[in-house]
């Protein structure tokens, strides 16, 4: 009887569910966080021409739309200082529903391929450093997490899978390992609540997250991609099923991770991710969105010969020269030769967050800008370097620098002798008399153990003073 009794239950639960006249996005729901001091978007569908009344708890304001023929729905509503929980009503004259949990604090996207996907929790053959101490301290009901489940799509699609969660060891222990240490950084420092939203794919290219129209502006690099099987690779796909269904959500700035997938045509990728910035600028419709990113990590790959992942990782320090409002981080000195997912993801967020902090929040006296090479002076048989963003100076500390070559007019790089003074490198090679380029830690993988730093321990990117190519 009682077994019967349930079914019947379950019947009409489910009836009811699906007799539901109001539904709201599938980002929307409790536990979300909405970004502060500003005017976000509610948004779902109902019965076409409905009207709907919305009432936020935070500022007890009720608001009203009416369902276009459609019977799509949105409404702008404006949030206060960070806070909660909170309520949010949506109600006809038939149905009621309350989104419940809801905090008022910074929310941020983070995207990418596997080094951003990559969980706390980590992968079989890649541990993430630290990961139980990270989970013993993952309780903290002012961090919130959304996955945006992957889906690659031919055409742009309105609604995703995934639900928000509270961190504590179960939910951090899934997340973007990235993500949510970023998140702890910035919810330390703010101390107010902090929403990511992760929506990553491994072995993702750059082109797949990119609009059709953004695309579309690079017919070579369009008609290649084309070609591509995989369906994290297909032009514009995820963007279609992973960023065009979130975009009415307002968000603070984004965290980016990728690289690894585009080496293969890295001569296009400033142009590339200029148009993958400007487009999600446009959609979001936030102009100047914080991008802040990191520059591939090291890896052997297959050949040994090639430096196809240090030219790539020098068009992404370009990238962050020239993209407006845009920061970029090094991972030169954590990357594993024969892992492509660096282990040490903590070092990786910290480094993000030093950018947002300084830059998004305008909090002073963080050192965050990554050095970069300001002029080079030949002088005999050396060569002096001088940077940018040095802060109080340069230190390898404590480590031999080994990772600089140097050629002459020949071009034959040879590895060189490398000293700090004056807040400058001054590098030299007995088998160059005449050297006219400088190259550091120039090679997929650097084989040699000395990294250079500014004394906040910022490390100077892989970089090269020639353009000879390969």
């Amino acid at each position: 009887m009682k077994r019967k009794f349930f079914i019947l239950f379950i019947t009409l639960l489910a009836f009811t569910f699906s007799q539901a006249e109001i539904h709201v996005s599938s980002i929307l729901g409790d536990n979300m966080v909405l970004q502060r001091k500003n005017e976000v978007k509610i948004w779902g569908t109902a019965k076409p021409n409905q009207k709907l009344n919305i009432t936020t708890s935070w500022n007890n304001v009720l608001s009203n739309c009416t369902c276009n023929e459609k019977g799509e729905w949105l409404i702008k509503v404006k949030t206060t200082d960070a806070g909660g929980p909170y309520l949010i009503t949506i109600a006809s004259q038939k149905e009621k529903i309350i989104l419940k949990n809801i905090y008022l604090g910074e929310v941020w996207l983070c995207s990418g391929q596997s080094n951003m996907e990559m969980p706390i929790k980590g992968y079989e053959d890649s541990p993430v450093k630290g990961m139980n101490d990270f989970l013993v301290d993952a309780d903290n009901k002012q961090i919130h997490l959304f996955t945006v489940a992957r889906n690659s799509s031919n055409t742009p699609q309105n609604t995703c899978e995934g639900k928000w969660v509270i961190a504590n060891a179960e939910s951090v222990s899934d997340f973007s390992a990235v993500g949510y240490l970023f998140a702890k950084q910035l919810q330390r420092k703010l101390n107010i609540p902090i929403g990511v939203i992760c929506s990553c794919w491994g072995g993702a290219n750059i082109e797949a997250w990119m609009s059709k129209e953004s695309i579309e502006k690079f017919p070579v690099t369009l008609a290649r991609a084309q070609k591509l099987t995989l369906d994290q690779q297909k032009p514009m796909h995820l963007y279609n099923g992973m960023i065009y269904p979130i975009i009415n959500y307002v968000i603070k700035g984004t965290i980016w991770y990728q690289g690894e997938a585009n080496i293969g045509n890295y001569k296009e990728y400033v142009d590339l991710m200029s148009g993958l910035v400007s487009n999600w600028r446009s959609d979001f419709g936030i102009g100047n969105l914080p991008f802040y990113f990191v520059q591939i990590a090291p890896y052997s790959y297959d050949n040994s010969k090639d430096i196809s992942s240090a030219l790539l990782r020098d068009e992404q320090q370009k990238a962050g020269l020239t993209i407006p409002n845009t920061g970029m981080v090094s991972a030169i000195d954590i990357g594993e030769e024969n892992n492509i997912h660096p282990s040490d993801k903590l070092t990786v967020s910290k480094r993000l967050s030093y950018w947002a902090l300084s830059e998004t929040y305008g909090i002073k006296g963080i050192n965050y800008k990554t050095p970069s090479v300001k002029n080079i002076v030949v002088k005999d048989s050396t060569i002096l370097i001088s940077f940018d963003n040095t802060g109080e100076g340069l230190n390898s500390f404590g480590g031999k620098l080994d990772n600089f070559e140097i050629a002459g007019e020949d071009r034959v790089f040879h590895y060189a002798d490398a000293i700090i003074t004056n807040k400058q490198v001054k590098v030299w090679s007995s088998q160059v008399k005449a050297p006219i380029a400088v190259r550091y830690a120039f090679h997929n993988f650097p084989q040699g153990k000395g990294f250079l730093y500014n004394v906040a321990g910022l490390p100077v990117p892989s970089f090269r003073t020639d353009d000879w190519g390969k």
